[in-house]
């Protein structure tokens, strides 16, 4: 196999040309068994086989910095960089991340997770060379999803300045401007990429530049007509009118065609963008007809592309889903909003059946908030589904947009608490802190899928800013008799006893539920409250049960700076009664917790059963 040669870093300038379409396929077979089998991104690694490729046989790592916008189509870079039995261990506990890590690789420049940012971090880099008078090229990777981030156009705005090379690839698998690849625009890029169009583009006009009165009128009016038919022409244009260089389109399939535009574009004296059509999924049926499904894949048969194990029961995502699609039929001021992840967050349904109320505003989560802040002043009911860790981008719009004027806009927060594989970049495991730091707004965690259903109604009729969060994964089925009706501001109280009382939220309350029968059966006398609403506190209830039990125990999937553990705690040092319960806070340390299955992660952070037990039974002593 030749993709046995790949041993370390800049092994593939080694090959022989004719071995490299024979190593995209082996590359391809080698991540399809292996994503097959453990899970991963598919369809967009398929997709840059050939461009990573070109970029590695164009420059010299790690010298050469490439920096990978989002990071989840970064397998091919990996794997020609000499992590190959990495995959065996990909998005494990202590394995191989499914992300850029500088800490696994001198090869990746930047760690990445969330969109839009490669062309800021590029940035920042070139400016630095500068400075540090080294010599290296960067490469920023970006593709046409995260292109529509406003972070990106702020960079692109600021790197329209520079006077030193510095690369932008767009990697393009669905923008409208693919439609532009022919003939005459490929007939225009090619003579766009020749030296001597750049060469006489800068003498002539420096040459006129020289002219007194007259020069600088007579470049800007040929500017000015050039670009009036270039815009006709050049799909590009869009760039080049922010002042960057606009190379391409370029197949993203041909690696000879990739290397001489990536080569010609590193002798830009500015910012450059090459323009490269690639097709997701690419070489896998399955991916390429539904690049969505494969986007993030669980374990899959390769020969059908079903999932190896199906899932049986629905998943939190799942009951949103139903509950979104009954509040479109009975309210027709309901709307959804969401940041590019209308499939992911469940908003499927509630698009087909109501497209007129259903906004998909691109990976923009500032604008989402934003946009739904004015949806709501207009008098509808926005609902704004978005992942934990990708609402944290919005938390300027969250404060001055929405809860400064205590807007009625519903935030369906998925994926809160752990998430797994996906890391550091992807735990939802601050929400509860920077929402409960926000004046106006209200938080609330459902115990499982009926009460997930019960608090969206309820917030659909608050009328003012809310929260609602919760975990990724199947929806707890338990408990299913305990569903007192959501009342503002208050807990449920599922068993009370005395001694001990344990506090959980949201997903943690099936954990706890485990350990009150244990403790139980132990002979201790434990309550088991079902917290509800993080913001605001039930005091009631803490001072009920400070002066009932001897212990409060408080148990939430976040960290702990800011979560609600603190905040009891926060509360009970204000009082001025004198003594203060005795307080044990469960949730995760003040650190970023790195991939690896959900029950892991629990263990290793101490959030499990036998964990939380054990610590409470070390630490409790009766009276």
């Amino acid at each position: 196999m030749v993709l046995d040669k790949i041993k370390a870093p800049n092994d593939i300038k080694k090959l022989d040309k004719s071995e490299l379409p024979v190593l995209a396929e082996e590359i391809r077979e080698f991540l399809i068994q292996k994503i097959s089998e453990n899970g991963g991104h598919l369809a967009s690694n398929l997709g840059v086989v050939e461009l990573t490729m070109a970029l590695h046989l164009t420059f010299q790592l790690p010298q050469d910095k490439i920096i990978w916008d989002v990071g989840h189509q970064s397998y091919t870079h990996k794997l020609l960089t000499g992590r190959r039995e990495g995959f065996d261990h990909l998005r494990e506990f202590s394995g191989m991340s499914g992300f850029p890590k500088r800490k696994e690789s001198a090869c990746d420049s930047f760690d990445t997770g969330h969109s839009s940012t490669s062309i800021s971090a590029g940035l920042g880099y070139a400016e630095a060379r500068e400075i540090t008078g080294e010599q290296y090229k960067v490469i920023s990777v970006i593709g046409d999803g995260a292109m529509t981030g406003g972070m990106a156009y702020e960079a692109l705005n600021n790197a329209s300045r520079l006077n030193t090379n510095f690369m932008i690839v767009l990697n393009d698998n669905n923008m409208s401007i693919s439609e532009n690849v022919g003939g005459l625009s490929s007939h225009l890029g090619n003579l766009r990429t020749a030296y001597f169009y750049q060469d006489l583009k800068t003498g002539v006009t420096n040459s006129l530049n020289r002219i007194p009165m007259v020069g600088e009128r007579m470049v800007t009016r040929i500017r000015r007509t050039k670009s009036g038919i270039k815009q006709l022409l050049i799909p590009g244009m869009i760039f080049e009118n922010m002042g960057i260089t606009y190379l391409g389109p370029v197949d993203g399939h041909n690696i000879g065609e990739l290397r001489r535009v990536l080569r010609e574009a590193s002798k830009v004296n500015g910012a450059v963008l090459v323009h490269v059509i690639t097709r997701k999924g690419k070489g896998y049926l399955p991916a390429e007809r539904h690049p969505a499904r494969f986007h993030g894949a669980e374990p899959f048969r390769i020969e059908t592309g079903l999932p190896s194990k199906p899932r049986t029961a629905a998943n939190y995502t799942d009951v949103f889903s139903t509950v979104m699609r009954k509040m479109g039929e009975r309210d027709a001021r309901v709307v959804a909003v969401t940041a590019a992840m209308g499939e992911g967050t469940g908003l499927k349904r509630f698009h087909n059946l109501f497209p007129e109320r259903f906004f998909d505003v691109g990976i923009a989560e500032g604008h989402a908030v934003t946009f739904a802040a004015g949806l709501a002043a207009a008098g509808l009911k926005p609902v704004v589904a978005v992942y934990s860790s990708f609402l944290q981008r919005a938390y300027d719009q969250i404060i001055h947009d929405v809860c400064l004027q205590d807007l009625h806009v519903i935030f369906a927060v998925d994926r809160a608490g752990l998430v797994g594989s996906d890391g550091e970049t992807h735990q939802g495991i601050f929400d509860l802190s920077y929402l409960s730091s926000i004046p106006n707004m209200t938080i609330l965690a459902p115990k499982n899928k009926w009460e997930l259903s019960d608090m969206m109604k309820f917030a659909l009729n608050f009328g003012h800013p809310i929260a609602v969060r919760y975990p990724r994964g199947e929806a707890y089925a338990g408990l299913k008799s305990y569903r007192e009706r959501v009342s503002y501001g208050k807990s449920e109280v599922i068993i009370r006893e005395h001694e001990i009382a344990l506090l959980a939220v949201g997903s943690m309350v099936k954990t706890a539920e485990q350990i009150q029968k244990l403790l139980k059966s132990m002979g201790y006398f434990c309550s088991l409250v079902n917290v509800r609403f993080v913001k605001p506190l039930d005091t009631e209830l803490l001072d009920d049960f400070a002066e009932s039990h001897e212990l409060l125990v408080t148990l939430e999937e976040n960290v702990i700076t800011g979560g609600y553990g603190e905040q009891v705690l926060h509360y009970f040092s204000q009082k001025e009664q004198q003594g203060m319960p005795v307080l044990m806070n469960f949730a995760l340390e003040d650190k970023y917790v790195e991939q690896g299955s959900v029950e892991i992660l629990k263990k290793e952070h101490g959030l499990d059963v036998e964990s939380v037990l054990k610590r409470i039974v070390a630490g409790y002593v009766r009276k």
